[in-house]
């Protein structure tokens, strides 16, 4: 029960910063906002507060700014109660920048939260990678060829002119796929002292052995940055986890098309749930960059060029900017709602996955 409740308080969070963001850019932008509101109709309550009816609604998945104007029609055929609303209060008859700013309005809140988040847990102190170490070696591999010895701090891998630092366990799987069948130079620090050991990574090694041959391990270290240092380095973190999450949500149609297994880890409101339970044992901080990263992510995801997310309205208007023409009103209409009825698809079947790989 504590956990839904979690859960629903992020998701409100993340919901409702991202909404704001855009209510607020079409406020300053002098657009009529209609309606705000959290989850997805049916409606379950609303109050109208000046021009804006504040609501809640039935399927709390998301949620949603109703702005005047959103549809070419919309400023043509006016209903008897919106005669007296004057047209430069719609969105389509903004330019093509006000309509940027408040597209993408909030999908910079979501950095914002991010990126705020990230700077709080900076002053108190976040684990970070602080090197890798063999903790195992296995017989007739290419570590035990190099002459590898536990407890070797692994500190880069290189091949001709590419260096790359090791520093998290991710850097030498990474750096083992890039450099496969290659033979590289690897420093190690052994008692102290820094080696370099001759050593080529395999491309298909047995089964449970990797590329190396070794087992290792992560050492971790506490970070921690003064107040007015923390807000540098929380948006350096924020800038890297975005470039990270974008790279890896690229490469899955080309991994598909080519039936690579994908690093990338779908999951639904199951999954998120579980992974915030289990955040929620190791006490607010844990839950401060869940939080942060979920924010990061969703920030990343709504910028994808793809109809009925915020990236793919931004290209109708990209469109509108470069042509100086509207776009068709139907086809921008329908792609729209072909993508709704996608993005409502994939979540199903991705929560049943979630059901089933929690549940059996």
């Amino acid at each position: 029960m504590l956990t839904a409740v979690t859960f629903l308080i992020i998701l409100v969070i993340l919901v409702l910063i991202h909404e704001f963001g855009h209510f607020i850019a079409a406020k300053k932008n002098g657009v009529l906002v209609e309606e705000f509101g959290f989850g997805f109709p049916p409606r379950i309550f609303g109050k109208k507060i000046g021009e804006t009816l504040y609501s809640i609604n039935l399927i709390p998945l998301g949620g949603f700014v109703k702005l005047y104007g959103e549809e070419y029609h919309e400023g043509k055929k006016k209903t008897p109660a919106k005669n007296d609303i004057p047209s430069h209060r719609a969105f389509v008859n903004k330019t093509p920048l006000q309509k940027t700013i408040i597209i993408t309005a909030g999908v910079v809140m979501n950095f914002f939260l991010g990126w705020v988040l990230l700077s709080i847990l900076f002053t108190q102190g976040v684990p970070a990678p602080a090197g890798v170490m063999v903790s195992t070696i296995q017989e007739n591999t290419p570590a035990a060829e190099a002459g590898l010895e536990v407890g070797d701090m692994l500190i880069s891998i290189a091949n001709k002119d590419k260096t790359v630092t090791i520093r998290s366990t991710e850097d030498l799987i990474q750096s083992t796929k890039t450099f496969a069948d290659l033979e590289t130079i690897l420093l190690v620090n052994r008692a102290g002292e820094d080696i370099k050991v001759s050593i080529t990574p395999r491309s298909n090694p047995p089964k449970g052995e990797g590329s190396l041959g070794v087992v290792i391990e992560q050492k971790i270290e506490m970070v921690r940055h003064p107040w007015y240092s923390a807000p540098y380095y929380g948006f350096i973190e924020s800038v890297t986890m975005i470039k990270t999450i974008g790279i890896e949500v690229l490469k899955i149609p080309a991994q598909l098309i080519t039936k690579q297994s994908t690093d990338v880890q779908f999951t639904g409101p199951i999954g998120i749930a579980k992974v915030i339970g289990e955040a929620r044992k190791f006490g607010i901080t844990a839950l401060m960059q869940i939080t942060a990263i979920l924010s990061l992510n969703l920030a990343v995801i709504n910028i994808l060029p793809f109809p009925a997310l915020d990236g793919g309205r931004q290209v109708f208007i990209f469109y509108e900017w470069i042509t100086g023409k509207k776009t068709n009103q139907n086809l921008e209409h329908y792609l729209n709602l072909i993508g709704i009825i996608f993005l409502l698809v994939l979540s199903a079947v991705i929560t049943i996955f979630d059901i089933q790989k929690y549940w059996g």
